[in-house]
């Protein structure tokens, strides 16, 4: 077979990372006014960086990457924009905050396999565990900056006393 649990474990979250990339990159076209500053297409660009640094790293190990994880991380995000919203034929705000909160879930498991490669870095010399506590830091930023959009979105949508309970 070839592969190893560890490779199995990478290559689910390339699938997630990737359907979080292309998420936000599509969460950045649709919201890019409200959000401003480039906030999104910032968000965008560093989640498919870390698509990247993932791959990469999926390789340092000598694990095989499969085809089929980017595919279904594609897939995933695509399948998300089934749910329904409200609204059949226009984008309704209910999708803003429930892609924010998908953003951010998929933020938490990436700081979580971040984790779990950084302990074993302490163990495995092809890791560089300098770069996994950038890659940490740098996620943790993103759930900070997701969730406060996630709360402005919320509120606008379902009133400041919906943050404000949390």
């Amino acid at each position: 077979m070839g592969r190893t649990l560890l490779g199995i474990y990478l290559n689910d979250h390339v699938a997630v990372v990737t359907a979080g990339a292309e998420l936000a990159r599509r969460l950045a076209r649709a919201e890019a006014d409200w959000a401003g500053n480039g906030k999104l297409d910032r968000l965008a660009e560093e989640m498919a960086e870390d698509r990247d640094a993932l791959i990469e790293m999926t390789r340092t190990l000598g694990e095989a990457a499969r085809p089929t994880g980017h595919w279904a991380g594609r897939l995933l995000e695509k399948a998300g924009r089934l749910k329904p919203n409200g609204r059949l034929l226009s984008r309704s705000p209910l999708s803003r905050v429930v892609e924010l909160e998908g953003l951010r879930l998929g933020v938490e498991g990436k700081i979580a396999a971040w984790r779990t490669l950084r302990a074993r870095a302490a163990a495995d010399p092809r890791l560089d565990a300098d770069r996994l506590d950038e890659l940490i830091a740098n996620a943790r930023s993103q759930a900070t900056r997701l969730e406060r959009l996630r709360a402005r979105a919320v509120a606008e949508l379902f009133g400041e006393e919906s943050v404000l309970a949390a």
